[in-house]
């Protein structure tokens, strides 16, 4: 249980309130999924002043002898490093790839595919897998694209983060609090 409760309600969900993170650079750490921390986290960052507050809710917290608005967007003090590889998952992978089949373009069922199969010394590797709907990994089997007259729209390539960041912008989530839209679209070009 949390020693701040907040004003004017008597609890307050963890799912409520999310606090958008940006890097010190004031952009997200990641954008797919979105960079979030509980409103509990973004307090506490705030305390261990680890983080700068960028934006608020109208909501408020307060202990018996503090009160404070709710942070809705803070901004690491220290940078965090984004040019690191790409962690090799199932996730990534559907990313890179636009969350669709690189034979059909299907969204639907989505698996992975090795281009070059096992059985013919191709590797689970970024080079080598796609992702693929089921009903186009089933069809190609363990045979060659070109062999099922089947051509990869994007030939598999390890990604950069920026890559990733950049096709993760492309999938808005659900959900955006009016103070984030600023951190998330500062890099769209304005309307004349």
């Amino acid at each position: 249980m949390s020693s701040f409760e907040p004003v004017n309600r008597p609890s307050l969900s963890p799912g409520e309130c999310p606090c958008l993170i940006l890097n010190a650079d004031y952009q997200p750490l990641s954008y797919f999924p979105l960079s979030l921390w509980s409103w509990q986290d973004a307090v506490k960052a705030v305390f261990l002043d680890r983080v700068n507050i960028v934006g608020n809710y109208e909501r408020t917290v307060r202990s018996t002898s503090f009160e404070m608005p709710i942070p809705s967007v803070v901004a690491l003090k220290d940078y965090v490093n984004q040019d690191r590889s790409p962690a090799f998952t199932r996730f990534n992978l559907f990313l890179r790839d636009g969350f669709e089949c690189v034979y059909c373009g299907s969204p639907d069922e989505l698996t992975f595919d090795h281009v070059i199969p096992r059985r013919m010394g191709g590797r689970t590797s970024w080079t080598n897998i796609a992702a693929a709907c089921s009903d186009c990994n089933l069809r190609k089997g363990g045979r060659l694209p070109k062999n099922m007259g089947m051509v990869p729209r994007v030939k598999p390539y390890r990604p950069t983060m920026r890559q990733l960041q950049a096709q993760g912008r492309k999938f808005p989530p659900n959900y955006l609090h009016e103070s984030w839209l600023d951190y998330l679209y500062w890099d769209v070009e304005l309307e004349a």
